[in-house]
């Protein structure tokens, strides 16, 4: 079934969605619920226990900060940034957490926040577990959660009875790219006409214009920021901002022959440094992958629409609707399938968005993002040291150039082609389940083994 474009696109803080913006989200649901039930008082002590790839990466990922933060009472979407890493420190010097931002527990970083490296929880690899105990050291609460790609998490019991959950009647249900297409067909609409009367059902035209609008701007806000920034990267490895230097040398001129490749280079690198440097970014459809598809939205406003942004909201609605099927049918995440869940799906999204924006027909939209896709099949999530540096910020760079180039090769043609998206999801969620866990976000394999990271 669909999933929302506010949900798939999610404003959140780097450096990763499923290590970072996703346990935040976890431990600040877990106190608000205690604090619903009335027992947030009657918490004497708290636990945080990491599991798989949250454990293996976990400290590169800053997946620590996260959870202090959350359980703080700190959402990603507003957390202050600038503020952040100030009151993790605080937290370690003094010994003692406040639960929502007013109910102190001590709170020892080492005793209380574990990383189990050698275990992993049955569901999903990005497992975690929450106890708090009271005065006598007896469980007052515990929860399982698992945090699943994307900044999407989900309880235990969950992910075991998904149907459970609350689902949207959506006056256009698809679940697979043939029935997409085929609802286009019916319906005389294309496919962000479609997934625009999807997102009726949930808020009104003007909510999701204002909202789209959002997203937008805090992309290229991000963008901004990262094209203005110098100096080194959070971390062991000393990795130096480039996005600066290079959106100088291409104002100066000195660039000229594929200057146009050079900027989206430049804006997908912008992104994702600040994403490694733990500044607030939009899930795209994670935030390993979050510099792909402001890279190619910008390089088509500047380039194609004459600084024109009225096509960005086809952009985006296409976008979503073609994340919500991986999202639906294989995986987002990297420590499920690799990296082709991450910087695959965000460049298959783009070439959708770019294909739509350009005025591409459904079946060249989504023959776009099946190139896109096919394309980047068993890319490997290996990052060195643990970080969200490398290869991730150039690898989102040459994500938005695969997406661009998929779109116009799509273009070229009439949609007609053999290979479906539906056929290449499927591939793609089987190579993720052949893959070896190693090369599945937990730098144990790959570039991460082959670099000292000292």
């Amino acid at each position: 079934m669909p999933v929302s474009v506010f949900d798939l696109f999610k404003v959140g803080i780097g450096p990763s969605s499923s290590h970072t913006v996703g346990p935040m989200r976890i431990a600040l649901r877990f106190v608000r619920a205690l604090a619903d039930e009335g027992r947030l008082e009657g918490v004497a002590r708290i636990e945080v226990h990491l599991y798989g790839s949250l454990a293996l990466t976990g400290r590169g990922h800053a997946t620590d900060r996260a959870v202090l933060l959350g359980l703080m009472g700190e959402d990603p979407e507003t957390v202050d940034t600038a503020q952040a890493a100030t009151w993790v420190q605080a937290v370690a010097r003094s010994g003692t957490i406040r639960l929502l931002g007013r109910h102190p527990v001590p709170f020892r970083v080492p005793e209380d926040l574990v990383f189990h490296q050698r275990e992993s929880l049955e569901l999903h690899p990005n497992g975690m577990r929450l106890l708090a105990r009271d005065g006598a050291g007896q469980v007052l609460a515990g929860q399982t959660s698992f945090s699943v790609g994307g900044g999407f998490i989900a309880t235990e019991e969950e992910l075991r009875q998904p149907a459970a959950a609350a689902r949207t009647e959506w006056p256009h249900p698809f679940g697979s790219a043939g029935e997409l297409l085929q609802l286009c067909a019916r319906r005389g609409l294309s496919i962000a006409q479609l997934a625009l009367e999807n997102e009726l059902a949930l808020r009104p035209h003007s909510g999701i214009a204002a909202g789209l609008d959002r997203i937008r701007q805090v992309m290229f806000d991000c963008m901004d920021r990262g094209l203005a920034a110098h100096g080194a990267l959070p971390g062991r490895l000393g990795v130096q901002r480039r996005a600066g230097a290079m959106r100088e040398a291409l104002e100066r001129g000195s660039v000229r022959l594929l200057g146009e490749l050079d900027w989206v280079n430049a804006y997908a690198v912008a992104v994702n440094e600040e994403n490694a440097a733990g500044g607030r970014v939009v899930t795209a459809p994670t935030n390993g992958a979050a510099g792909v598809l402001p890279a190619v939205l910008r390089f088509h406003e500047r380039f194609h629409a004459g600084g024109d942004a009225a096509r960005s909201h086809d952009f985006l609605l296409t976008a979503a609707a073609i994340g919500s099927l991986y999202k639906e049918n294989a995986s987002i995440s990297g420590a499920e399938v690799g990296c082709q869940g991450e910087v695959g799906v965000a460049a298959s999204m783009a070439a959708a968005g770019l294909a739509a924006a350009l005025g591409g027909s459904p079946g060249q939209v989504e023959n776009a993002a099946e190139i896109a896709m096919e394309h980047h099949l068993g890319m490997t999530c290996d990052p060195v040291g643990g970080l969200v540096q490398v290869p991730c910020i150039e690898r989102n760079a040459m994500g938005a150039v695969k997406a661009i180039n998929a779109a116009r090769l799509a273009l070229a043609g009439d949609g007609t082609h053999l290979v479906t998206l539906d056929r290449v999801i499927a591939t793609m969620k089987a190579t993720g389940a052949d893959m070896h866990h190693k090369y599945k976000e937990t730098s144990l394999g790959g570039l991460a083994v082959s670099v000292v990271a000292c």
